[in-house]
């Protein structure tokens, strides 16, 4: 399902796109963890292919989102991940992981709405959505101001602190999304994983690894 239907014309590719599905059951043990509360401030470190990107977490920002996503940093979830999203003057997106049935197990655990707070301005991360208490793991940076967003439940967490230029210079010529563009259809990224890219869009930057400074 699109992570952006529903919403209006600019937010509506603001979604996570994509349908989790997985014919894996997945073992008692590899269940998703419960989101541990976050430090109120703190730095994630983004190994890209292009070079490190350093994010600013604020959990005043968005309580629910930021815990959610210092476990999905802690447990590795965004290493190897592609920056499958490249929509230029708007957004970068990413949060997939590249193995199908990891991903079915994060994708699934919807969470509650944070209040917005702050603006989505360039430089922001905020989560992506489908829709009212539907955020799970896919996210976004914004390339501009994207104060649009503020009014339609996209609350920023963080903001890139060193290594906007990065962003910047992700590969964006596969163009956006299905049906936008010709880029990653986010379903089958779910369902085939990171096979799925690099054999139709072997170009996308990517995030080497994920760490909590």
């Amino acid at each position: 399902m699109n992570r952006f239907a529903g919403i209006s014309a600019a937010a509506a590719f603001l979604i996570v796109a994509g349908c989790s599905s997985s014919t894996e059951t997945a073992k008692k043990e590899d269940v998703p963890k419960k989101a541990e509360p976050a430090p109120q401030l703190f730095t994630v470190k983004l190994d890209t292919s292009k070079g490190p990107v350093v994010v600013e977490l604020h959990r005043d920002w968005a309580p629910i989102g930021v815990d959610h996503f210092y476990t999905l940093v802690k447990t590795g979830f965004y290493d190897d991940v592609r920056f499958h999203r490249v929509a230029r003057n708007f957004v970068v997106q990413f949060g997939i992981n590249g193995n199908p049935q990891t991903n079915h197990l994060w994708s699934t655990a919807e969470l509650p709405d944070d209040a917005v707070k702050q603006h989505n301005r360039k430089g922001t991360l905020t989560y992506a959505t489908r829709g009212p208490n539907t955020r799970t793991t896919q996210l976004f940076f914004n390339l501009k101001d994207n104060l649009g967003l503020d009014d339609q439940g996209f609350a920023p967490i963080g903001q890139v602190s060193s290594g906007m230029d990065i962003v910047e210079s992700f590969y964006d010529s596969y163009g956006d999304m299905p049906p936008r563009g010709q880029g990653p259809n986010p379903g089958l990224i779910e369902t085939q994983g990171n096979e799925y890219l690099q054999s139709r869009f072997p170009r996308l930057d990517y995030i080497k690894k994920a760490a909590i400074q």
